[in-house]
């Protein structure tokens, strides 16, 4: 081709191609989304940064090994509890009887398992399977009756806190036995060193073959994509802060078992909201109802697995809050419980207009939640401040979110 000519687009898509190879070209790409509203997790990034320098300034206990172990095994409980509000949030809808679904199935399983006998792990899935149906009727509630979510869960929230309290009885706890597997789970089981470096390298390796099928698919296309070296470099990145971060967790114990499940299910979450059709549906009924509805989309559906997703990863929460604590009591799932999960979910970038967001976004904002929580803790300072703290964080995320849609919208990314 030479100068005079009028490019085709094969030879402009070879343009896009070569622009894009460079490290000024990706660079340029990642500042035209973060100047059209395409933020992802930068403002959680930053904010952690910002979170863990003023609490390693104050007190450098903070970010030894001993007390981030301790961080993850806190962040699991309730991070499994946010990601079901992700997907509640995804659609445009809430849950607030989160709390107390996920205090219940904790006096479910301890009734279950210490007072009638049962093995644990029917006992286990007995208190999921009942939270499923929890969730199950305010879909019903919803779809049928019109009944709108923030009513239906409150309504449920006052009805199944009964429950938790009339299982329960006069004695109002019951202790878990402790030494028992369930128990050592929530409290004391780490992965051994060999196991957490190879888990740690499984997401670079992830990305370095998702990425060079990607590249592979869009060349073949003719549109631009990125270079193999950057695909490399990106997995590198990746995979080398991990294995540092490991490195560092296993000089005290060492990464929790409990954590690892909680990452297990963020990472498969993530699969079924980006890679299957229901998951491109939660997206698409959560962005515009009425448009998913003319586009063949089971409508109500999708309301249902939301509600009865939600309940079940707060039944799944209650239970490893019962086992970090070996008991079931009639304080399990109150307090900021409720709080602190929804408060995750949008501080990690889950929009609450819906249609946007991501697993992720669980797992990285419970780790702001509980490093707030542990800094402030640290520091021995009244949980007042962590109260007025975390809500300060919550309308910032909140107000980026805001800003970040209109952005989308000027730029034609709604």
């Amino acid at each position: 081709m030479t100068g005079t000519e009028n490019p085709t687009p094969l030879d402009r898509a070879d343009i896009r191609v070569r622009h894009d190879e460079g490290a000024s070209g990706a660079i340029r790409a990642f500042w035209d989304r973060v100047r059209s509203g395409d933020l992802g997790a930068l403002p959680v990034v930053i904010g952690l940064i910002v979170i863990w320098t003023v609490f390693t300034a104050l007190n450098p206990v903070f970010l030894s090994s001993a007390n981030l172990v301790n961080l993850l095994f806190d962040s699991s409980t309730v991070g499994v509890i946010a990601l079901g509000v992700v997907l509640m949030l995804m659609v445009g809808e809430i849950d607030l009887s989160i709390g107390s679904v996920s205090g219940f199935s904790s006096a479910l399983l301890g009734v279950l398992w210490v007072n009638q006998g049962w093995p644990v792990a029917l006992a286990i899935l007995a208190a999921i399977v009942v939270g499923g149906l929890i969730g199950l009727l305010y879909a019903q509630l919803y779809n049928r009756f019109g009944m709108p979510s923030f009513v239906a869960t409150l309504a449920g929230l006052l009805a199944v806190l009964g429950l938790q309290l009339y299982l329960l009885g006069g004695t109002g706890s019951i202790n878990l036995p402790y030494g028992s597997p369930l128990v050592n789970f929530g409290q004391l089981l780490t992965m051994p060193a060999w196991a957490s470096h190879a888990l740690a390298a499984l997401p670079g390796l992830a990305m370095l073959i998702t990425g060079y099928r990607t590249a592979a698919r869009r060349r073949a296309a003719g549109l631009s994509a990125h270079s193999l070296t950057g695909v490399i470099l990106r997995a590198a990145v990746v995979t080398i802060g991990l294995e540092l971060a490991v490195a560092y967790l296993n000089q005290a114990r060492g990464v929790p078992w409990m954590f690892g499940l909680f990452v297990v299910l963020v990472v498969g979450m993530n699969y079924a909201l980006t890679r299957t059709q229901w998951g491109r549906s939660m997206t698409a009924v959560g962005g515009n109802r009425e448009a998913a509805r003319r586009a063949g989309i089971n409508v109500k559906a999708i309301y249902t697995s939301a509600f009865v997703f939600c309940a079940m990863f707060a039944s799944l929460g209650g239970i490893l809050a019962a086992s970090r604590l070996a008991s079931a009591s009639q304080q399990a799932g109150t307090g900021d419980v409720n709080l602190n999960a929804i408060a995750a979910a949008v501080i990690g970038g889950t929009s609450l207009f819906g249609g946007r967001g991501s697993a992720y976004s669980a797992l990285l904002g419970v780790i702001v939640i509980q490093s707030i929580a542990s800094g402030l803790t640290l520091l021995d300072l009244s949980s007042s401040l962590r109260y007025m703290i975390t809500g300060g964080v919550l309308a910032i995320a909140v107000i980026v979110d805001s800003l970040a849609r209109r952005s989308r919208a000027s730029h034609g990314r709604a």
